[in-house]
């Protein structure tokens, strides 16, 4: 899914379409959700403040076991008397007012490294979503009022340089409902949040991105709840997929939305290698991986599934099982054979029988040796 209009219209203040731009390639880049959750995830993560408890916590008490043969747990135990904390447990993690499992250090590994190549692809991708009205919508924007996706206007824009003044042009423009439903989701936060610098929490707006402007529109939107501003030199992925969720309502400048192919570079363009960001070398004209595996032409070229089960041969004891013992010692024949002619002589003397009948045993005894090491282990002699 990716817009695929080769035209975008641009608009003026007053909500009239004035030209025409030609769609910029990083918005047709393979949408990709699960990059962009990675890489969200190890971006935010480069803010947090390192913050461990203190290092004499659930220790500051003169605590010591009173050891064994007073019917008490060993566990340390606060000394002194006259008071309800004397003889209480002190120092474990199960007692009252004792350390904590564990600690937490300040040490630990609070940033994450992001490969650059992962970034811009992420970058792109977000991009590419906030082009698609679908993916706009669900992501909880209202934008039913709005002309067209991805949503551009002219450079008169960016001159707004007063904060009701841009709340009246954009109410026009039909983003009056999507700054309403920012204004009404300020709430206070739940939890010591509030007590600690971040007492409100609210949902995200539009997205004002440009290219010049800076002291116009730049100072009128700051203002506006949920409303953020962002150069399109500097687009972050953190402002382009809060949360880790694609589909981020963008308001585009003129100058900021013809320079898209300068910053992200065009699938053709070889010289754009030298630019900050590029697209990927082979984009993708379809990004459903399960759907372009599980198609005719994958499936006819690849080797068919393996659906029969191979089963392996029981082992069998060696000690037991005579074919096993000849593949372990080819000699175990011979020893076995003059075991068995010893045995015949051995019953022909008891039973004090002639020569010939001595020989007739010994051969009977080796041809039953034959067929039984034949039958255990398809020995051919």
């Amino acid at each position: 899914m990716a817009a695929a209009r080769p035209q975008v219209s641009v608009y003026n203040v007053e909500g009239a379409s004035v030209a025409e731009v030609p769609l910029p390639a990083v918005l047709t880049a393979p949408i990709r959700p699960d990059v962009v959750n990675f890489v969200f995830t190890g971006l935010n993560k480069n803010h947090r403040q390192p913050y461990a408890v203190s290092e004499k916590a659930g220790h500051q008490t003169s605590a010591e076991s009173w050891g064994t043969g007073r019917a008490v747990a060993r566990i340390p135990r606060v000394g002194g008397g006259g008071t309800q904390r004397s003889g209480q447990g002190a120092f474990g993690n199960m007692c009252r007012s004792g350390r904590m499992f564990a600690p937490t250090k300040i040490w630990r590994r609070w940033h994450r490294k992001i490969n650059i190549t992962q970034k811009r692809y992420a970058v792109a991708s977000a991009l590419a979503a906030s082009a698609v009205p679908a993916l706009v919508m669900a992501r909880g924007h209202r934008v039913d009022g709005v002309a067209e996706i991805p949503f551009v206007l002219d450079e008169s824009f960016a001159k707004v340089d007063k904060t009701a003044q841009a709340v009246k042009v954009l109410g026009a423009l039909g983003v009056g409902p999507e700054l309403d439903k920012s204004k009404d989701s300020k709430k206070i936060r739940a939890g010591k949040g509030k007590m600690r610098n971040r007492r409100y929490v609210l949902r995200r707006g539009p997205l004002v991105i440009y290219s010049t402007g800076e002291e116009g529109v730049v100072k009128a939107v700051r203002n506006i709840v949920g409303v953020e501003a962002a150069h399109v030199d500097r687009l972050n992925l953190l402002q382009l997929a809060p949360g880790g969720h694609l589909g981020r309502f963008c308001i585009w400048t003129r100058g900021a939305f013809e320079r898209l192919d300068a910053v992200f570079g065009t699938q053709t363009e070889k010289s754009q290698v030298k630019l900050d960001y590029v697209l990927p070398r082979a984009p993708m004209a379809n990004a459903d991986l399960a759907r372009i595996i599980n198609s005719e032409e994958v499936q006819s070229v690849v080797r068919p599934a393996v659906t029969e089960t191979v089963r392996l041969p029981r082992k069998k004891n060696p000690l037991k099982n005579l074919a096993a013992m000849v593949r372990m010692n080819p000699y175990v024949l011979v020893h076995r054979r003059q075991e068995l002619k010893r045995m015949a002589a051995a019953a022909g003397a008891k039973k004090g029988g002639k020569e010939k009948d001595e020989k007739k045993a010994r051969k009977a005894a080796g041809r039953a040796f034959y067929e039984q090491a034949s039958k255990e282990g398809d020995i051919k002699f």
